[in-house]
């Protein structure tokens, strides 16, 4: 592993900080980025999710000093990198666009910034090879980039931030671009490529399934703050909000009223019936509340927690899925392997259940 690099990974850290436009409609100022303050560790990777305008690529420019922070520090590897240009900054970019320069062939694209730094010769030779040969583009150094499939500009893309051995590599929604097929495929290439590297990496982008199968670490941002960072096990079963709840995957909201709380238990009324739910957050009996419930951890069946209405019924291979009606509430499933089991018609009465360390309470 060690032969790929010549430097140790570093950490980010921003320190309270916030980036202000003006809406050019109003002309009143907006914050963009308000007062964030997180650590990445260094070898980590890091992916800040969010809707369009919630403030992540706004964030990662900022670590990259192609926008400066109007208020707060940025540090990387301990050192302040406010004042620092871009081209100071240990850091390297890979764009949506690729930016691939398209009169140069895959050596030279990869090449570029080794040039730029006034690398020996024979050093650059040595040093594209080698990641051409990580990124599985040995052999296609003389190709034009416009002799080259989608998935394979992005690899020469990836390539080139990755030859100059960063500290940071910056992610700005890579493979946008690419049809989904190829975006799985590449997504998991990048998650390799990061761990064979051990490099800290910063990925933006608005596909939660991309977050959840690449990440250390998830910040999901929304209106400029973060609504939540964890684990991409952390945020899917005990996300903080409705808005992550409903953000990361879909999911299930069962209203209730708390009627008792004991040890790590509470047990929640739903529609008259009593369901426990796994301790979530402070609550007496008395509290109205939520239950958060992922579609594949319920299961319906003739007998249950909860009576409900079937009201849709789909074969989808390796699930059935259906949509039932618990009193007024509308509640997806997605009841797996469904083969050796009861398939409930649209309009049959049946009964929900759920384990529960799979009901988060909100």
């Amino acid at each position: 592993m060690s032969e790929y690099r010549k430097k140790e990974p570093k950490g980010v850290l921003l320190d309270h900080i916030s980036k202000i436009y003006q809406d050019p409609k109003t002309g009143k100022d907006f914050f963009a980025v308000n007062d964030v303050t997180l650590e990445m560790k260094p070898g980590s990777f890091v992916t800040l999710l969010g809707p369009s305008g919630c403030g992540k690529t706004t964030t990662l420019r900022m670590i990259a000093g192609f926008e400066s922070p109007d208020r707060g520090e940025i540090y990387l590897g301990g050192q302040p990198i406010n004042q620092l240009p871009p081209n100071k900054r240990d850091t390297a970019m890979v764009f949506q666009s690729y930016a691939l320069f398209p009169h140069y062939n895959v050596f030279d694209n990869v090449a570029y910034g080794l040039k730029l730094r006034k690398i020996p010769r024979a050093e650059i030779h040595e040093r594209v090879t080698r990641i051409l040969g990580l990124v599985e583009l040995t052999g296609m150094e003389t190709r034009m980039t416009n002799q080259l499939s989608g998935g394979q500009q992005q690899r020469v893309a990836l390539a080139r931030a990755l030859v100059v051995e960063p500290g940071v590599l910056l992610f700005d929604e890579p493979l946008s671009n690419l049809d989904a097929k190829l975006r799985v495929q590449m997504r998991t290439e990048i998650r390799r490529i990061q761990q064979i590297l051990g490099i800290t990496a910063v990925y933006v982008t608005h596909d939660q399934s991309e977050a959840m199968s690449i990440s250390d670490q998830i910040i999901l941002m929304r209106q400029g703050v973060i609504a939540q960072m964890g684990t991409p096990m952390e945020i899917y079963y005990h996300p903080n909000s409705e808005f992550v709840a409903d953000f990361i995957g879909e999911c299930n909201f069962l209203r209730g009223v708390v009627r008792d709380v004991r040890g790590d238990q509470v047990m929640v009324e739903v529609n008259g019936h009593i369901v426990t739910a796994a301790y979530g957050k402070d609550v007496m009996a008395g509290d109205e509340c939520e239950i958060v419930v992922r579609p594949e951890a319920i299961s319906i069946a003739r007998e249950g927690l909860l009576p409900c209405r079937v009201e849709l019924s789909c074969f989808m291979g390796s699930y059935q899925n259906y949509h039932v009606r618990v009193g007024d509430t509308l509640v997806k499933i997605a009841d797996n392997c469904p083969v050796n089991k009861e398939i409930f018609g649209e309009g049959s009465e049946a009964f929900i259940s759920f384990d529960k360390n799979c009901a988060h309470l909100l």
